[in-house]
């Protein structure tokens, strides 16, 4: 089987490209947007450019049977773009659908969509978590992006048979992860206090290796054929209790304030943060139910060793 990977040289994408190279039977072909200094000597990697209507997708798409497109433009918290929803339907949705387009000329018969938990919303209510099944309610122009872009997707699969699997990741992180929760790991490791210790809601994340493991069991399982599936490690946590486990991952000692979060959340407002402090105080949950039961998957690593294997890497590369 012959499959190509886009965004081969992001977050996600890298380590599904180390992975799948060492299965018997798998050729993989890796589109990254420029030309990196080094790179997988066992993977073909073709530099397609930027994500776009225009996309040229004709040689990294020869001899391809299936697609896992990771490639997108994604969540900005302080976008300066005049039209955020433009730009982002520009690169989410055209980009992603011209690329499908190609994909169904050239013979592909699957392609897996790397979507997000925002097309269901940004927060969930005690008890009531996210399922796949639930009418997309999108909150921010990323989510809605990868909403519209769903929707074409299946709209060319009934057209042409493409099989076309939309997985929804919570919160993915691992080996190399950036952004808040990087900031987060340097923060607990320097022992700096922080106000988060007597926050009671309840999140859903996932281990950027199981991710991987969901979209491998994607490619190969009969039962996973346009159909959404949602993915988490299956254990939820509060912000408090995930700030613990990461610095247990680190060997440090957390120092958390027991600062209530209805302050928490009034402080952010006015500072104008309100989006931040949906993630830190707020709930997310998903049911992987359906993931589980249509799929036959279990998450294969824990929440404790995802989160070693983030703070290994932190401690040795990005500290």
């Amino acid at each position: 089987m012959h499959i190509l990977v886009t965004g081969a040289s992001g977050f996600v994408g890298s380590r599904l490209v180390e992975v799948l190279t060492v299965k018997d039977g798998v050729q993989v072909t890796g589109a990254i947007r420029r030309q990196p200094a080094g790179g997988n000597k066992a993977v073909t990697q073709i530099n397609v450019g930027e994500l776009s209507p225009e996309t040229n997708w004709s040689e990294a798409l020869s001899g391809v049977d299936e697609v896992v497109h990771t490639a997108a433009r994604v969540h900005v918290m302080n976008d300066v773009e005049s039209d955020p929803l433009a730009v982002f339907r520009k690169v989410n949705v055209e980009g992603t659908l011209n690329l499908a387009r190609q994909a169904v000329a050239a013979g592909v018969t699957r392609f897996i969509f790397i979507s997000s938990i925002k097309v269901n919303g940004e927060g969930t209510v005690s008890g009531r978590p996210y399922t796949a099944d639930d009418v997309p309610s999108p909150a921010d122009p990323y989510g809605v992006s990868k909403m519209e872009a769903e929707a074409g997707l299946r709209d060319i699969a009934a057209s042409t048979g493409l099989e076309v699997v939309v997985i929804r990741p919570v919160l993915v992180y691992g080996p190399g992860v950036k952004a808040n929760f990087l900031n987060v790991m340097r923060l607990l490791d320097k022992g700096i206090p922080l106000p988060f210790g007597a926050i009671y809601n309840k999140r859903s994340l996932v281990a950027l290796d199981n991710l991987v493991d969901l979209v491998i069991t994607a490619t190969v399982h009969p039962s996973a054929a346009n159909q959404i599936f949602l993915v988490s490690d299956g254990e939820d946590l509060s912000t408090t209790q995930l700030l613990r486990r990461i610095a247990e991952a680190l060997n440090k000692k957390a120092l958390l304030l027991p600062v209530p979060s209805a302050l928490l959340s009034f402080g952010a407002a006015l500072l104008g943060k309100k989006s931040l402090s949906q993630r830190l105080v707020g709930s997310l949950q998903v049911d992987i139910e359906k993931t589980r039961s249509l799929l036959s998957w279990v998450p294969p690593i824990s929440v404790e060793q995802g989160l070693k294997l983030a703070a290994s890497h932190y401690i040795k590369r990005d500290k």
